[in-house]
């Protein structure tokens, strides 16, 4: 017999009293589940009662889940990510920010929007994808209803790649015209006695005098002259198209092994523009007017405070500098180990790449503030922003250095690797999401290979739209129509895009028509509305009134973490199987089933 406790012989029970203890505390192990009120149990045995009883099998087979790369070691993670931050913005945006917004006060607002809000929503990203260990729509599963952030993350991505790369094409066009002696933008070529010796470019009087370097820039490298505007973009270039498959090719090839080959690539592009901005500096430092340009950098103008531009402009290169919200950081953090201190990796990367954007000023107004003195003109008419600082300005004072050549393959070299690095961490995240999506993809070696070459040349395709007589186009939809309007409430984007709409947008002195700047409202809006799309569709795929399918649409999927096996503890960990809920749940052994049976026979 069978006392209350479960002790006894009787109906030849297998287990002992301890053991039949454990499996009473454990959860469904013999299959047998009471999901009634509690008055009336109804009992449905398991048809492999005895097999599953002895061998309980709740945890997803490891066949079934493709193992994720993991960073070499944790100096790859902190390069990598820091190499992704660290790009052209930091040495042809910031300074100009820097000197238009009050000098050295600038770093008063810069460094508060750093540790409000790019220091939290940095963590935020990291956090995320580490926890998650998924790329930037696999880990959505954590919040269905935000699917969309990540969709939007994509696509935003694959804009960022398709410019970025044409920036590393025209840095190759530079850099394989610096080794020419002398440089073919400098006044000491004999193409450019004519520029040089009247200061004037045109038949007109009335045209503003123009320097070699802006020749150079404009003619050819990107043959704006040769086009109308938007309705003419005129035909590919193919010098820089061959510039361009050259950039992705090494693009390729770094990224052919995931990280276990661009964490490696990163030792080197990512340390490399540290010891060109030395070299610059120290070089910088013993030109004359070198005071002068530093000087012109840092001199503080504190009514600019008051200013509420000069918050957003340092809010914008915060967001625009530390690339929060387009997937790089999410999909790199997700090839972490579970325990590491990300805390830690937020404050190094930060700061890190805050205080390179400072650090490259005084490399770039030193040897600009010698160009104002050479020419004789005031520091703030020699600098500019955007591509003008990269490719005009810096080219020229570069030109007057001795040794010009040396230090113009130095300078273009260094723009080489910082491209490089931004590029990696947007190609990541593009290619760890759609490895989440088919992650067969990662176990065949010839297949991983086969899609990421078919990506590259894909936006090598799409890239060559933008190496016509008409690119620098891109970078007016992409600062005025793109980044910007990625991180706003979505109650604002509306009020955002009819603003830029209304905003006049030009390049020198071409002013982009209204269907242009139409087109990069649609450009942006495309990003941002894959939020709502989303949102909508997660909601309309669950059941119920309204308020229970939105409930249930931001509650994690039981599979969003079953392939995070980034520890030995986590690897043991049991996935709790689906159940139907019900007000009470009472799971039952095979001593209650036999205490029932003998119960029934002595009532009988």
């Amino acid at each position: 017999m069978q006392d209350k406790n479960g002790k006894g012989a009787a109906g030849g029970s297998p287990a002992g009293g301890g053991s039949a203890a454990a499996a009473q505390n454990s959860l469904h192990l013999n299959g047998h589940t009471d999901s009634s009120n509690g008055h009336n149990p109804i009992i449905t045995p398991s048809p492999q009662q005895q097999s599953d009883s002895q061998t309980p099998n709740l945890v997803p087979t490891s066949a079934a889940v493709v193992p994720r790369d993991q960073w070499g070691g944790k100096y790859e993670f902190l390069l990598s990510c820091l190499g992704y931050c660290v790009g052209l913005g930091n040495v042809w945006r910031f300074p100009y920010l820097c000197y238009r917004n009050g000098g050295g006060v600038f770093l008063i607002p810069y460094f508060i929007m750093l540790f409000v809000t790019g220091v939290p929503l940095f963590l935020m990203e990291l956090s995320l994808g580490q926890y998650g260990s998924a790329g930037p729509i696999m880990v959505w599963k954590c919040c269905p209803l935000l699917k969309g952030i990540g969709i939007g993350m994509l696509c935003v991505s694959t804009l960022v790649c398709l410019y970025y790369n044409v920036i590393i094409a025209w840095t190759f066009y530079y850099l394989g015209s610096s080794f020419q002696s002398p440089l073919p933008w400098s006044c000491d070529a004999a193409a450019n006695a004519a520029i040089c010796g009247n200061g004037t470019v045109g038949n007109s009087s009335l045209e503003r005098p123009r320097s070699p370097t802006e020749v150079f820039w404009n003619e050819s490298v990107l043959g704006v002259v040769n086009s109308e505007g938007l309705h003419d973009p005129g035909p590919v270039r193919w010098p820089l198209a061959l510039c361009l498959l050259a950039a992705w090719i090494i693009i390729f090839l770094c990224m052919l092994k995931g990280i276990r080959s661009s964490g490696k690539v990163v030792y080197v592009t990512a340390t490399f523009p540290y010891i060109v901005l030395i070299v610059l500096i120290i070089r910088g430092a013993t030109l004359e007017g070198s005071l002068q340009g530093v000087a012109f950098y840092l001199t503080p103008d504190w009514s600019r405070l008051a200013n509420a531009q000069v918050w957003n402009d340092a809010a914008s290169q915060i967001f625009y500098s530390l690339g929060i919200g387009v997937g790089g950081l999410l999909s790199m953090a997700s090839y972490n180990k579970f325990d590491n201190n990300v805390i830690r990796d937020t404050i190094i990367i930060t700061v890190g790449n805050c205080s390179t954007s400072f650090f490259a000023g005084f490399a770039i107004f030193s040897i600009l503030g010698h160009m104002a003195w050479r020419k004789g003109v005031p520091v703030g008419k020699v600098a500019d922003t955007g591509p003008g600082l990269a490719f005009v300005a810096y080219p020229e004072a570069l030109a007057l250095l001795p040794g010009s050549v040396f230090w113009s393959i130095m300078f273009f070299l260094m723009l080489f690797m910082l491209g490089i690095d931004t590029l990696f961490g947007n190609m990541e995240g593009i290619t760890t999401a759609v490895l989440d999506e088919f992650p067969n993809l990662r176990r065949n070696t010839l297949h991983k290979s086969l899609f990421l070459g078919t990506l590259c040349f894909a936006f090598y395709l799409m890239g060559l739209l933008l190496v016509t007589d008409l690119p620098i186009v891109l970078f007016a939809y992409k600062k005025h129509f793109s980044s910007s309007v990625l991180l706003p409430p979505q109650f604002i984007l509306i009020y955002i895009f009819l603003e830029m709409y209304n905003t006049p947008l030009h390049y020198g002195s071409y002013v982009y028509p209204r269907w242009g700047k139409g087109l990069g409202v649609c450009m942006g809006a495309t990003c941002c509305l894959q939020i709502l799309i989303w949102a909508v569709v997660a909601i309309s795929r669950e059941t119920g009134t309204l308020k229970e399918r939105f409930k249930k649409s931001i509650r994690p999927l039981n599979s969003w973490r079953v392939n995070n096996q980034n520890s030995a503890a986590r690897s043991e960990e049991h996935v709790e199987p689906e159940r139907v809920q019900a007000p009470f749940t009472v799971t039952l052994t095979d001593m209650d089933f036999t205490a029932m049976t003998w119960e029934t026979g002595s009532n009988a």
